[in-house]
């Protein structure tokens, strides 16, 4: 019998029942510095993040406690008019853990409180658990509603090809 297997694996998108937040959950083929990195690191961060059809400028980026960020992104080839502002502050960077809020600009005042943990599953995989506290059972629905999982799926999938492939991707 052969088994065939997805070359990167779906994330599972869920939402909470009881509160409005949504959970993502993907493992990799990485260690938990190794995503905490991919995550932190403006450079890398913008080399992965979003549907594979957009890019993406950093616009500031201080990854600490107490720090923010804001980045762009656009359809590849788009003008000005086409381009999306994502906003947020860093609350704790830590080995193994994110903790920062999320603003799309379209929305501003939408804010998500988000917990990224990088569990170590050995042998060189890790499970990043995000969850995403919204504002409002709106708000999430309305995300949920986006298309989200196309640039959550899109974005892992070239996180973990940076991760398989580059120097840079945050290997040891």
């Amino acid at each position: 019998m052969t088994t065939h297997h997805a070359p990167h694996p779906i994330a599972t998108i869920t939402a909470d029942p009881d509160v409005p937040a949504i959970t993502i959950t993907r493992d990799f083929r990485a260690t938990p510095e190794q995503l905490l990195r991919a995550h932190t690191d403006p450079d890398l961060f913008r080399r992965w993040i979003g549907p594979s059809s957009m890019t993406t400028e950093i616009e500031h980026w201080d990854a600490r406690d107490g720090g923010s960020w804001r980045y762009t992104s656009a359809l590849t080839g788009a003008d000005d008019a086409g381009r999306h502002a994502f906003r947020g502050c860093f609350h704790t960077v830590a080995p193994g853990r994110i903790v920062q809020t999320f603003t799309w600009e379209g929305r501003p005042d939408d804010v998500a409180l988000e917990t990224l943990l990088f569990e170590d599953l050995g042998d060189g995989h890790c499970r990043l658990n995000a969850r995403s506290l919204c504002d409002s059972f709106v708000g999430r629905d309305q995300w949920l509603a986006s298309g989200m999982e196309v640039g959550i799926n899109e974005g892992y999938a070239a996180l973990q090809d940076l991760l398989d492939h580059d120097d840079h991707g945050g290997r040891s």
